[in-house]
């Protein structure tokens, strides 16, 4: 990243000794720099401006979360305890029938998902009245792929992702023709409403492609959650004008829609936790405790990108995670992130970054200037990827993505 000129930001030594593992740091006084680059805001909330976050509102603590609306309610609602993301193909025939066959499983998925998240319809399924109100919060989205095969009214910046250096992706855990994201209160939430929308996927010819499972650590209602790096994630998501400009399509068709980057990150959490936390803070670009930038006193507080200590280096590193994740590198752009941890096994845990946009490209030129900078990146490992056009929500009488059919 461009310093000011005369001014360029020595790099913070950290030291890492004894880690020993994988992207470790080789010796003390190594620099943690170039290799790959984490997501934007994916591990903190990078230089976003402070206040409430989109989607902060929602139904009083323990009532159910609306099904129908102009919006998705997976994107719009607060986050719940648990998450689950289900990629399903739609095997190639004909591409009226294949049409067809979306249509149909999107009608489908919209009257499950409507029943069970009200508890209610012709044939509500029992086993989610076994444990009250059933809280729950979904969205739909649609692959690239699948979007330019049936020639869908989508927008037209809707494509995968390059290829990043440094990355490792599974092509078993990536991509799909459809996306579904599900978020309750608890894992068996989960596990019932999977399993009767994965019934309806088959029945309309869909395949299933990969899920994954991720959680949230116990919080106060309003306050960010923590990765497990133990920084708080998402401090400062766009607010709904931002999101207006930066996350929600233009008036038109695609208003109420908005881009989904899916990126499965694994984090060395015990070569991190091995870092001085002063060391940990300067590659972050806050302070883990409070989550504060290292310019600022609050966690809301804006980051100073221009403080400078007296022997003219940066407050905030040139390597920080939150000085290259900053607005002010990509215009102003923002995204509005809804991460989750996951803990699959001893040495597969991590962040599944979950981050809405209008344009796909901003995720790309974001995580193309980490790439060779980011302090995180010998901690970080991108394992799996994915794109999907979120559908607008389906108002009462409606279907998810009737708009794609006029």
């Amino acid at each position: 990243m461009p310093t000011e000129p005369g001014n360029a930001s020595p790099s913070n030594p950290i030291a890492a000794p004894g880690l020993g593992r994988r992207r470790a740091l080789l010796a003390a006084g190594a620099v943690l720099a170039a290799g790959v680059g984490a997501a934007a805001g994916e591990l903190t909330d990078g230089d976003r401006t402070s206040g409430r976050a989109t989607g902060a509102d929602g139904p009083p603590p323990g009532a159910p979360t609306p099904f129908h609306g102009a919006r998705q309610s997976g994107v719009t609602s607060p986050q719940l305890a648990a998450t689950k993301l289900v990629a399903f193909d739609l095997p190639p025939s004909s591409t009226a029938a294949d049409r067809e066959a979306l249509r149909t499983l999107l009608a489908a998925w919209t009257r499950t998902l409507a029943s069970a998240t009200a508890g209610t319809g012709p044939s509500p399924d029992p086993r989610l009245r076994a444990g009250g109100t059933t809280r729950l919060t979904s969205l739909v989205g649609l692959g690239p792929a699948l979007a330019a095969r049936l020639g869908l009214a989508v927008p037209a910046g809707l494509a995968e992702l390059p290829a990043f250096p440094g990355d490792r992706l599974d092509p078993a855990r990536s991509g799909g023709d459809l996306l579904l994201q599900l978020g309750a209160a608890d894992h068996w939430t989960l596990a019932v409403v999977g399993e009767l929308t994965a019934t309806a996927a088959r029945a309309a010819g869909a395949t299933p492609r990969w899920s994954q499972s991720g959680f949230l650590p116990g919080t106060e209602p309003g306050a960010t959650p923590r990765n497990l790096f133990g920084f708080k994630d998402g401090s400062a998501n766009p607010d709904e004008d931002a999101a207006r400009q930066w996350v929600w399509g233009p008036p038109g068709p695609h208003e109420n829609a908005t881009v989904l980057v899916y990126r499965r990150i694994r984090m060395d959490t015990a070569a991190f936790a091995a870092l001085p936390e002063e060391h940990q803070n300067l590659a972050m670009g806050r302070r883990a405790g409070d989550g504060a930038p290292l310019t600022g006193t609050a966690e809301h507080d804006e980051p100073d990108l221009y403080a400078k200590h007296p022997n003219g280096a940066y407050v905030i590193p040139a390597t920080a995670h939150v000085r290259l994740t900053g607005p002010r590198l990509d215009g102003g752009a923002r995204m509005l992130r809804r991460g989750y941890s996951y803990d699959d096994a001893p040495g597969d845990r991590g962040l599944l970054f979950c981050a809405f946009m209008r344009d796909p490209g901003q995720f790309t030129r974001v995580q193309e200037r980490l790439a060779t900078r980011d302090a995180l990146n010998p901690f970080l490992e991108h394992t799996a990827s994915a794109v999907a056009h979120v559908l607008p929500g389906a108002p009462e009488g409606t279907a998810l993505g009737d708009h794609l059919w006029s």
